[in-house]
């Protein structure tokens, strides 16, 4: 990793699932992104209030809620009495089947069908109506707002993780350093909480799961952003066009958001 030395992403939380800064790694023009000012995690619905005072301490002035309407209204968010930050979400379903709510045949769960199902979930992203909306808010908002940002999904690791890589392209980071990246979520020290929260769901749905297939269902592979990136570059060519034409990051957008997130 090109990332520098500085403390570990990761914050300490009682309820919130991979909450964690996603800056700190290196641009391609000698700069780097900002630390303490771009953040990341899982849904927040059963935040503790030490978990609210920390999230409050970070000066987050805009959330970016990945999930659609059923969601947040199943695991509605917890927020600190002083909260005020502006909450950005889609009107309408942005999934139609995220592994915390089942779906797919109701036959046991082996590690390769939650494999496939996650690769068919990176396959889909890219021509995704809501996703692309949402991308483009992400985006937009990231230019056009003050403060720092957080963004989130359910489990803060798909829809964020592709989010988060999105930003990081832009910005200049090598593709080795989104990846690495991507792949801290396996690192998350608050798997646990994530387990209480989707397990007993899918258990539901699927009956017996194996093990392997948790691990491909909760955590994430290289393959999963990879299928991302293949899926984009073979229908725009580059990651590049695909910000441009689809998401709206031209190279004024661009150098405005690296002028505003690299230091």
């Amino acid at each position: 990793m090109i990332r520098e030395p500085f403390p570990a992403p990761f914050l300490t939380t009682d309820g919130i699932h991979n909450l964690r800064d996603y800056g700190g790694y290196a641009a391609d023009d000698g700069t780097k992104v900002k630390s303490g000012f771009l953040f990341r995690s899982g849904q927040h619905m059963e935040a503790s209030e030490a978990d609210l005072e920390l999230v409050q301490s970070l000066d987050i002035q805009t959330i970016i809620d990945f999930r659609g309407e059923s969601e947040r209204t199943s695991f509605p968010c917890s927020r600190h009495p002083e909260f005020a930050a502006d909450v950005i979400a889609f009107e309408g379903e942005t999934t139609s089947s995220p592994p915390h709510e089942g779906g797919w045949d109701k036959t046991d769960m082996t590690a390769e069908k939650g494999r496939q199902r996650m690769i068919s979930v990176y396959t889909r992203m890219p021509v995704n109506p809501a996703m692309i909306d949402m991308f483009g808010r992400y985006f937009r908002s990231l230019d056009e707002r003050d403060g720092g940002s957080l963004i989130h999904c359910f489990a803060g690791k798909d829809r964020t993780g592709v989010g988060a890589s999105l930003l990081l392209h832009v910005l200049g980071v090598h593709y080795d350093d989104i990846v690495a990246e991507f792949m801290l979520t396996n690192d998350a020290p608050t798997q646990h909480i994530l387990e209480r929260q989707s397990l007993p769901r899918m258990e539901a749905h699927y009956g017996y799961i194996e093990p392997e297939a948790i691990r491909n269902l909760m955590g994430v592979r290289e393959e999963y952003i990879g299928t991302y990136w293949q899926e984009v570059m073979r229908d725009h060519g580059s990651v590049d066009n695909y910000l441009a034409q689809t998401l709206g990051v031209d190279e004024a957008r661009k150098a405005r958001l690296r002028k505003r997130l690299l230091t």
